[in-house]
């Protein structure tokens, strides 16, 4: 998730503390920001109305995207060198509409989301979740928000609920959210009105199979202290546990750094806006947040030496751009990183997984599938 403008909130810095106490008093009965505990129930979700489900077979077909909250390509002010802050409701419906389309051509059984907004002022109150849910073949979801206020003070942003999910054909049991830590370089003001990561973790019940978890996650994008490597090594912690309670599972989403051996490390002037300067002397920050990976090269080891990948890393290694599922380039560009990821403790079968890349009008990451077999 591109969200630079608001590593640093934009306030006016005489109106910030009035505004911040003004909003306090006038909605006092409720909280601004919503704080979680450590563990707490995921937000579940059920479709208007079920699909038929069909006959079991052998494999399930796993999927993961970060859907950018129904934004598309457009060029929207956190993370595509645009100005736009509030969508249309047409442009928010017709992003969707591209995103369900893709979604029932891949036919996933179990969809690991990032990026989904629920009654959100910048996608005009759409519950994206239940939208989804009720325009796909997909019966079942799971929410665990990561951004929730009643008002964000910055760009005229105001009500925020964006999250992480999963979507299923069957039903969801025992769904968490799990918090992740928090960024320690931000200062308090920025930190109380930014986004609060976690897992989402849940059983799946399949019939005539054994009950599986599925674990999504999004981890930090602009943290310049070490968060994203904590969310990481957060999300291996819980997969190793359930691995060692003797439990399946599928796990997906967007950790934002690249897969080891990448060729291209150091994006900063590909993602570049007009009129910002980086790798100069003088530059201040010399990298653009975000955008610099290189002093992440072993960070998803521990994942892919203790896991499955979807994509095995000697094919990623030889053939990198054929896998790579994000651009910060909007609205043309095509891709030119590898963030997104499959991963369990069991085998996916072998030359089954797709990157759609051809999926490039709908968001800025293309989403990852591949086909895993049903344990029994």
């Amino acid at each position: 998730m591109k969200l630079a403008h608001l590593g640093k909130l934009r306030f006016k810095s005489a109106l910030a503390g009035s505004l911040f106490i003004v909003v306090i008093l006038l909605m006092a009965c409720e909280p601004l920001v919503y704080t979680f505990d450590s563990v707490e129930e995921a937000v579940p979700y059920k479709a208007a109305e079920l699909s038929a489900v069909p006959a079991q077979g052998d494999t399930l077909n796993i999927m993961t995207w970060n859907i950018r909250f129904g934004a598309g390509r457009l060029p929207w002010f956190g993370d595509a060198c645009g100005e736009r802050v509030i969508l249309t409701r047409e442009e928010v419906e017709t992003n969707l509409e591209r995103v369900a389309e893709k979604i029932n051509e891949i036919n996933p059984d179990i969809l690991f989301l990032e990026e989904v907004d629920v009654q959100s002022k910048r996608t005009t109150y759409i519950d994206e979740m239940q939208w989804l849910l009720d325009h796909t073949h997909l019966n079942y979801g799971v929410f665990g928000s990561i951004w929730h206020a009643q008002y964000i003070p910055s760009d005229g942003l105001g009500r925020m609920n964006l999250g992480t999910a999963i979507l299923s054909r069957w039903p969801l049991l025992n769904p968490e959210r799990i918090a992740l830590p928090l960024r320690s370089d931000q200062d308090a003001l920025t930190q109380y009105f930014y986004l609060r990561r976690c897992i989402v973790k849940t059983e799946v019940e399949v019939s005539n199979a054994k009950r599986f978890y599925a674990v999504g996650v999004h981890a930090a994008a602009f943290s310049t202290d070490d968060t994203k490597q904590k969310h990481i090594d957060r999300f291996l912690q819980e997969l190793i546990d359930i691995n060692d309670a003797g439990f399946d599972f599928v796990a997906g989403g967007d950790l934002n750094t690249l897969p080891p051996g990448s060729d291209s490390t150091d994006f900063c002037m590909e993602d570049a806006c007009p009129g910002e300067s980086f790798h100069h002397a003088g530059d201040d920050p010399f990298h653009k947040e975000g955008s610099d990976y290189t002093n992440e090269a072993d960070w998803l080891d521990g994942l892919y030496n203790r896991f499955h990948p979807a994509v095995p890393l000697f094919r990623y290694q030889a053939d990198q751009q054929h896998y790579f599922t994000h651009t910060t380039n909007h609205p043309n560009g095509f891709w030119n990183r590898k963030l997104d990821y499959l991963f369990s403790n069991q085998p996916f079968v072998a030359g089954s997984d797709s990157t759609h890349q051809e999926a490039k009008a709908c968001s800025d990451h293309a989403p990852v599938s591949a086909k895993w077999r049903v344990p029994k």
